[in-house]
């Protein structure tokens, strides 16, 4: 059996303020954080646009883990691009690469030599994640409607959460549960309670006054909560 991995809590570039995102960085980075998430958005998968490659390099110059999520239509062409930048995983959603076997598409994101993720939208089946948990690195479950950060937590979408930490579990599998929406400090202890271990937040850490203090708060109340509901 894989050991369950140590929660981790990564802050979302989308909520960061573009005029000093590079000091944000560091002092993220001196708080203990170690990964961080680029979110991008093309305006057609989802009603947004936001990030490029760039600011996974960006986050690469200040020595952190990076995962690019792709709220794109053409997930499978630009995955060469957020890899050739440096992503560490390159998450692909489920509802993008419909017509395409999911454990192609991941196998084919990995041969960019980077892992390999995989998101679905709060009205995707879990079943269509956990059918191809062989070939990811990380699972992401989203808990809003993805497009725009600041959202409610959809706390409905713990029941696949729970699905997916019992599956990764039972097979003993190396990979990630992320959420990512709405996690703040109402609500991140139950996220990990229900399994996971990967947890985006955007406006709870950049918005606050201190996103340091922010950080290390967050993190250490989901490492308090996490996987309670499974014991």
């Amino acid at each position: 059996m894989t050991a369950r991995k140590t929660p981790t809590l990564v802050p979302s570039l989308l909520a960061g303020d573009l005029a000093r995102l590079g000091d944000q960085l560091d002092a993220l980075k001196a708080a203990g954080c170690s990964w961080v998430s680029v979110d991008a958005m093309d305006g057609h998968f989802v009603p947004n646009l936001s990030f490029g490659p760039d600011f996974v390099k960006l986050a690469k110059s200040r020595g952190f883990f990076v995962d690019a999520h792709l709220m794109v239509t053409n997930p499978l062409e630009a995955a060469s691009w957020f890899a050739g930048a440096g992503a560490d995983i390159v998450t692909l959603h489920v509802e993008a690469i419909a017509g395409t076997d999911s454990r192609e598409a991941l196998d084919r994101v990995r041969k960019l030599g980077v892992r390999a993720g995989l998101a679905i939208k709060p009205k995707t089946p879990v079943e269509d994640l956990i059918a191809a948990l062989d070939g990811a690195s990380l699972a992401l479950v989203m808990t809003v409607e993805p497009g725009f950060g600041g959202q409610k937590f959809m706390a409905d979408m713990m029941p696949k959460v729970s699905a997916l930490r019992a599956a990764i579990d039972a097979r003993g599998l190396d990979c990630w549960v992320q959420v990512d929406g709405g996690v703040g400090d109402a609500t991140i202890s139950q996220a990990a309670a229900a399994g996971a271990d990967s947890l985006v937040a955007g406006s709870a850490v950049f918005g606050a006054k201190d996103c340091a203090a922010a950080f290390r708060e967050l993190e250490a109340k989901a490492r308090a909560a996490f996987g309670s509901k499974q014991q």
